[in-house]
């Protein structure tokens, strides 16, 4: 039994990213900020400040992170966490010169650490590559991977009955499913392409390409927004309407980035992320990309049937009847109905 501080280490192996300035060619100018190695913490202000080092007559300067408007010294409230950028709009008489710079914003508090209980054990598929799992009006519906053996089924999540499959093309390797106005989006891995289905029928309606991502991993939706990993520590948000990456949340704790964000869950305002091969769930905050706590679901690999083909926890579903979380994993015979709690 390894310790919560272990599995802390473990599960949220971080590194730390800090940039320098792109210099500006003519006059020298950088940005120099008060925060070392440019990192710095919610909660934290950063002083900003432009090196001159061959004294010319600048007449004024204004900033922006991120594109919004900020003072030389302000406050790190709510903003994204990650590397973000600062720019500096300085005028040297009639001309003007942009400068930007990093900085790496972490977040103010470690995550909370959650246990669980198991409430009940159902049968599962011992031979799925459990990619997606979400619940949709009492349902399960569930995306697989491996090539040649991908598909897309609806099951009876009490009984492990087989509801509804579809095998998908050989060519695409499956991956996270989410639901939502009547549709099912699922991604492939490294094809570059997600599907839409139509939830009842199962008939594909289009399909949709990742733009700035390489990687297709988890996905989940809030009822407006959809989420969708990539393996990194980038969760992007993609628009409804289109599927365009639009924008993208940095995920981080407050030592670093946490990267293999896989198989997504959006639960009560939180986004659940399994953390691939350390069989424990990261959850985040929408809005900013804190980790705000870790569930060690790691006992549970050691309660089914241990086999050749055993692998990881993947697979996240949230039921709102129930209001209790499922979990499985790749090639597990078993679904996990869990209450989460804090430790």
């Amino acid at each position: 039994m390894h310790s919560i501080k272990a599995f802390i280490i473990t599960l949220l192996s971080v590194t730390i990213i800090s940039c320098g300035n792109s210099n500006s060619q003519k006059t020298n100018l950088s940005i120099t900020t008060d925060a070392k190695n440019n990192v710095a913490t919610l909660g934290k202000t950063v002083k900003l400040s432009i090196k001159n080092p061959k004294g010319v007559e600048i007449s004024s300067i204004s900033y922006t992170l991120n594109g919004e408007p900020v003072d030389a010294s302000f406050k790190l409230d709510d903003e994204l966490l990650g590397v973000q950028t600062v720019i500096a709009n300085v005028k040297i008489g009639d001309a003007s010169e942009e400068i930007t710079t990093k900085i790496t914003i972490l977040n103010n508090q470690s995550p909370k650490v959650y246990g669980y209980k198991i409430i009940n054990e159902y049968p599962h598929d011992i031979t799925s590559y459990t990619q997606g799992l979400e619940f949709h009006n009492g349902e399960l519906y569930e995306s697989t991977g491996q090539y040649g053996e991908s598909k897309l089924r609806k099951v009876n999540y009490k009984t492990g009955e087989v509801l509804q499959n579809k095998a998908i093309d050989n060519q695409y390797f499956g991956e996270g499913l989410t639901i939502m106005n009547d549709n099912i989006y699922q991604l492939t891995w490294q094809e570059n392409i997600g599907f839409v289905y139509d939830v009842n029928t199962f008939e594909k309606k289009s399909s949709f390409t990742y733009g700035k991502s390489k990687e297709g991993w988890g996905i989940c939706n809030d009822g407006t927004n959809i989420y969708k990993s990539d393996g990194t520590e980038q969760i992007w948000l993609l628009n409804p309407e289109t599927l365009v990456e639009d924008s993208k949340l940095q995920v981080y704790t407050n030592k670093g980035k946490i990267i293999g964000m896989n198989e997504l869950e959006y639960v009560n305002g939180k986004i659940y992320a399994n953390r691939y091969q350390k069989n424990g769930v990261a959850i985040i905050n929408p809005k900013n990309g804190a980790i705000e706590g870790v569930i060690d679901f790691s006992p549970l690999h050691n309660l089914v049937t241990q086999h050749a083909g055993l692998d990881v926890l993947n697979g996240i579903a949230y039921n709102p009847e129930t209001k209790t979380l499922f979990v499985t994993g790749k090639r597990w015979d078993k679904l996990f109905e869990v209450e989460v709690f804090e430790k």
